[in-house]
C-alpha cells in the first residue's frame, strides 16, 4: 500500500505548595509551528496511517495489557489517546505474570479493502495480525501469521498495480541467532497466510558499514517498492531507504536520517504518511534513556533521483528542532490524557497492567477512584514481579506527580503504594504493621537484586491516609515526597534514578499487595491521581 494512496531538585518548601492544574504537554508552539518530540513520552516503534482527513498511530506495548495504542490526529502534532486494539496478549498464559520486555514489538498499522490493518512480531510466538472495520473496533482476535522464534518487525503491503499482496519482517538475534536481514513473503490477500517459504530481501552484512537493519516498512511509490528501514542500533542508528523496482530485489540503499550535527541521537524507525495535501511526513523515535522512545516529526519530499529527502531544509537528512506544522486545518492543542480521577473506579486508556488482568484487582463502585485488592502474592517485596501493577509512561518533561491514597487493608504487611518502574524501582505509599498501626514508608530495590530495602525509616500515617508526590526533574531524578496530615515533606529517601526496563522506558505504577496467606486482605484507594509539569 503506497501512502501516496492511503486515504486510508525538588526541595520541601516547593513541594509543600498545591499543586495547580494546567494543560498537557504538546509539541504545539502556538504560532503555526512545533518542536520536536511531538509525543514526549515512551510511544516506542510508531507507525502512522491516514485515512481521509485523520491520522491514526500505533507503538509498541511490550508486556502490557491491554497492548497496541491507538492514537488519533488531525495535524500530526496533536495526539489524542483514544484506546487500544488488543485486549489480551497472546498466548494468554505466557501473560499471566510480567515479561516487560517481551509481547508486541514494533507493529504496523494499515488500512486495506476497508479495513484497519496491525501486525506485529512477538519474538517469542511469532508474526500476528489482527484487523477491525473501524479504528475503535471491535477488533479481532490475534491470529498467528508465521509462527516462529526471533520473527519481529512486520510490515504488509497490498501492491495496488499487481493486485499482490507481501509481508518483511526483520529478524531478534536474542531467539533465532541471526540479525541485519529482512525477509519478504508472498501473502494472501485476506493477510491469514503466506505464500511461500520468504526470502531474504536485504542482507546487511553485505553491505559495507550497515549492521542491525531492522524495523521495515514497505510501501509502493513512483513504480519502485520501498522499505524504509533502520540500522545502526537503538540509540546510534540511522533511518535507511532501499528501493527496487521488483518485490523480490534487488535494493539499492541509502541513509536518509541521521543525526549529524544536531542533539538528536539515532533519529530512526518510524513511518512515511503522505496528507490530503499531497506533503509529505515522517515520524520516528529517538531513545531518551529512562523516558523510552519519544516521537519526532519529520519534513520529508522526494528530490530529482526519486530517493526521499527527510529532516531540515538547510542541512538535509538531519532532524529538525522547530518547524512549521503540515499545512492542515488548525487544531487545538492536546497530547495523550496522563491525569485520572477513575470516575465510577473505571481508569482511562492511558493506563496498562504490567500482565494480562484478572478479575477482582480493581472494582467499580459509585463514587470517584481506584480501588485495588491488595492480592496476595510470594512477592509482595518486588514491585517488578507484581502483574496486578497499573502503569503508565513516565513523562519526558519536568513534572509532578500527585496521589491520595487510602489504605483499607487489616491484613498485617498489606500495602499499596506510587511507584516509579524500571531495572530499578523505588515506591512510597502506605503499609499495615504487625502492630496494626498504617505506617508510612518509602522502599526502593536496585537492578539484579531480588528484594527492596527501605529508602527511609517508616513513619506514622495516624489517618491510615497520605497524599503521595514524586517531583521528575530533568535526567528522571525523582524526588518522593508525602503528606500524612502536616503538609507535604520529603519522605526521606535519597534522590531516586528512574532507570529503564532494556527496551521499555521507565514507568510510573500504582500497586496494592498484601503477603501470602489465605482470606480476604481489603482494599486501597487512589484518587486524584494528577501529572502537572
Amino acid at each position: 500500500m503506497s501512502a501516496a494512496t492511503v486515504t486510508a531538585s525538588a526541595t520541601a518548601n516547593v513541594c509543600a505548595a498545591p499543586l495547580a492544574a494546567r494543560p498537557e504537554v504538546t509539541g504545539d508552539l502556538g504560532d503555526g509551528t512545533y518542536r520536536n518530540p511531538v509525543l514526549a513520552a515512551d510511544w516506542s516503534d510508531p507507525d502512522v496511517l491516514r485515512v481521509g482527513d485523520d491520522f491514526y498511530l500505533t507503538a509498541s506495548s511490550f508486556g502490557r495489557s491491554p497492548g497496541l495504542p491507538l492514537l488519533h490526529s488531525r495535524d500530526l502534532v496533536n495526539w489524542t489517546l483514544i484506546g487500544h486494539a488488543l485486549d489480551r496478549l497472546e498466548p494468554a498464559e505466557a501473560f499471566a505474570a510480567p515479561r516487560h520486555d517481551c509481547g508486541v514489538w514494533a507493529p504496523s498499522l494499515r488500512h486495506h479493502d476497508g479495513r484497519y490493518w496491525i501486525f506485529w512480531g512477538d519474538p517469542d510466538h511469532g508474526v500476528y495480525q489482527i484487523n477491525a472495520p473501524r479504528i475503535r473496533g471491535p477488533w479481532t482476535r490475534p491470529h498467528l501469521l508465521k509462527p516462529g522464534k526471533g520473527l519481529i518487525d512486520p510490515c504488509p503491503l497490498w501492491d495496488e498495480e499487481s493486485g499482490a499482496a507481501y509481508l518483511v519482517h526483520a529478524w531478534a538475534k536474542s531467539r533465532s541467532g541471526v540479525k541485519n536481514l529482512i525477509t519478504g513473503h508472498r501473502m494472501s490477500r485476506d493477510g491469514r497466510e503466506l505464500l511461500d517459504e520468504g526470502r531474504v530481501l536485504i542482507d546487511g552484512d553485505r553491505i559495507p558499514g550497515w549492521f542491525t537493519i531492522e524495523g521495515p516498512k514497505l510501501y509502493r511509490h513512483d513504480g519502485w517498492f520501498w522499505i524504509l528501514a533502520p540500522a545502526g542500533g537503538v540509540a546510534t542508528g540511522w533511518q535507511g531507504a532501499f528501493r527496487s523496482r521488483s518485490f523480490h530485489g534487488p535494493y539499492e540503499e541509502r541513509i536518509v536520517l541521521q543525526q549529524g550535527d544536531t542533539g538528536v541521537n539515532g533519529p530512526h524507525q518510524g513511518g512515511w504518511v503522505r496528507t490530503a495535501t499531497g506533503e509529505d511526513w515522517f515520524l520516528h523515535f529517538q531513545q531518551r534513556g529512562a523516558y523510552g522512545r519519544v516521537v519526532h516529526l519529520q519534513p520529508m519530499r522526494w528530490g530529482a533521483d526519486g530517493w526521499p529527502v527527510l529532516g531540515d531544509d538547510d542541512n538535509p537528512g538531519t532532524p529538525v528542532d522547530v518547524y512549521r506544522k503540515p499545512h492542515l486545518p488548525p487544531q487545538p492543542p492536546s497530547a495523550p490524557a496522563t491525569s485520572d480521577d477513575f470516575p465510577g473506579g473505571r481508569h482511562g486508556p492511558q493506563w496498562q497492567w504490567t500482565a494480562n488482568p484478572r478479575t477482582g484487582w480493581a472494582t467499580s463502585h459509585s463514587g470517584d477512584g481506584l480501588r485495588l485488592a491488595c492480592v496476595r502474592t510470594a512477592r509482595a517485596d518486588d514491585v517488578r514481579a507484581l502483574p496486578h501493577t497499573l502503569t503508565q509512561r513516565l513523562p519526558l518533561r519536568p513534572c509532578a506527580v500527585e496521589v491520595e491514597l487510602r489504605l483499607d487493608a487489616e491484613v498485617p504487611g498489606a500495602r499499596a503504594g506510587l511507584a516509579v518502574l524500571g531495572d530499578a524501582y523505588s515506591w512510597a505509599g502506605l503499609e499495615r504493621d504487625e502492630g496494626g498501626a498504617v505506617r508510612l514508608v518509602h522502599r526502593f530495590a536496585e537492578a539484579g537484586t531480588a528484594a527492596e530495602r527501605d529508602a527511609a525509616p517508616p513513619r506514622p500515617a495516624p489517618h491510615g491516609t497520605a497524599r503521595l508526590r514524586v517531583e521528575i526533574t530533568r535526567g528522571a531524578r525523582c524526588h518522593f515526597h508525602a503528606d500524612t496530615g502536616d503538609g507535604f515533606l520529603p519522605t526521606g529517601g535519597p534522590v531516586f534514578a528512574a532507570t529503564p526496563w532494556r527496551w521499555v522506558g521507565a514507568l510510573l505504577g500504582l500497586f496494592a499487595v498484601a503477603p501470602e496467606g489465605t482470606g480476604p486482605t481489603g482494599t486501597a484507594l487512589f484518587t486524584h491521581f494528577r501529572i502537572n509539569h
